[in-house]
């Protein structure tokens, strides 16, 4: 039996071709391809099929009885592929127009941007607004199409839909790696200097959990406290102190050794990553895109970490 993984699909349409035309003069002047490559081409389809699909003479082109049928099926799977791609085409002329976006300021630059600079870069007709902000946007007032947020949604009048998770780390500047070697559970951590992320509710609080399911809960006592993460993180990487972040934001920088994850055994409480919607509202097919795109991104990011 022929395996259909040994067959140049080109030469589908080239067999096509051929046979529409007539002769080889006409289809070649039809595709823009010599005589002598089509000829190639049609005598290694036959070969991939392992069939006699021609007769050939010094005038014409026939069809054997087993290339009548082939070439049915070929031209029935080319219009396959016409419609298909036309359809493609239909849905992307849908990806156009004005999508407005809202999410925190450094959720935003980290993860969101880039997904949104890669739609504009493959749909010319999209255009996007992005609202950066640590503040709760109104949706309906400001025109917005979608809201990504973190933590967990707090407005019920909202629709939500979860996107995926982000794991909290526990990082330090990489000077202090000889000391941290010394340190096995996150209460002798108590003492060190730690800067804390304000916007949080508790944010000097910490509950870590070790591979054996055991909970410490741990009270840091701040010397420095900042608004962002970014800025929490260039004030560890400065020396500044300990401090708890989302894996999306130091993972690189762990990776290249910019700064340490301390205990990396014990776990720190997840977050949800969710759309938000205004009720009542249809999702277009460029918001659902950027949903698509945005959870693709979110794996690759879980899977990285």
């Amino acid at each position: 039996m022929t395996d259909v993984r040994n067959i140049n699909l080109n030469r589908l349409s080239i067999f096509v071709s051929v046979i529409e035309a007539g002769s080889l003069s006409e289809a070649a002047r039809r595709t823009g391809l010599a005589k002598s490559v089509i000829s190639t081409h049609l005598s290694r389809l036959e070969a991939e099929v392992g069939a006699a699909l021609l007769l050939r003479n010094p005038r014409h082109f026939g069809l054997t009885v087993a290339g009548r049928q082939f070439f049915e099926a070929c031209t029935a799977i080319l219009r396959q592929v016409d419609e298909a791609v036309t359809a493609l085409d239909r849905e992307n002329l849908d990806i156009r127009g004005l999508l407005r976006v809202t999410t925190s300021v450094d959720f935003g630059a980290t993860v969101v941007t880039p997904v949104l600079v890669s739609l504009i870069n493959q749909f010319p007709g999209l255009k996007v607004d992005l609202i950066a902000s640590d503040q709760i946007v109104d949706l309906v007032g400001e025109g917005i199409d979608v809201a990504i947020r973190l933590g967990w949604p707090r407005d019920s009048s909202h629709t939500a839909a979860l996107l995926g998770s982000f794991a909290q780390w526990l990082v330090a500047p990489p000077s202090w790696s000889d000391r941290l070697a010394r340190v096995q559970r996150p209460q002798h951590l108590v003492d060190w200097p730690f800067i804390e992320l304000s916007i949080l509710e508790r944010p000097e609080n910490w509950s870590f959990t070790s591979p054996d399911q055991r909970v410490q809960q741990v009270r840091f006592d701040h010397r420095l406290s900042i608004s962002t993460t970014s800025a929490v993180r260039t004030a560890v990487m400065a020396g500044g102190g300990l401090a708890v972040l989302p894996d999306y934001q130091v993972a690189e920088d762990v990776a290249l050794g910019r700064l340490i994850q301390v205990l990396p055994d014990w776990a720190l409480p997840t977050g949800g990553i969710y759309a938000v919607f205004p009720q009542k509202r249809h999702r277009s097919r460029k918001v659902e895109l950027f949903l698509d795109v945005i959870r693709t991104k979110l794996r690759y990011l879980e899977a990285r970490g």
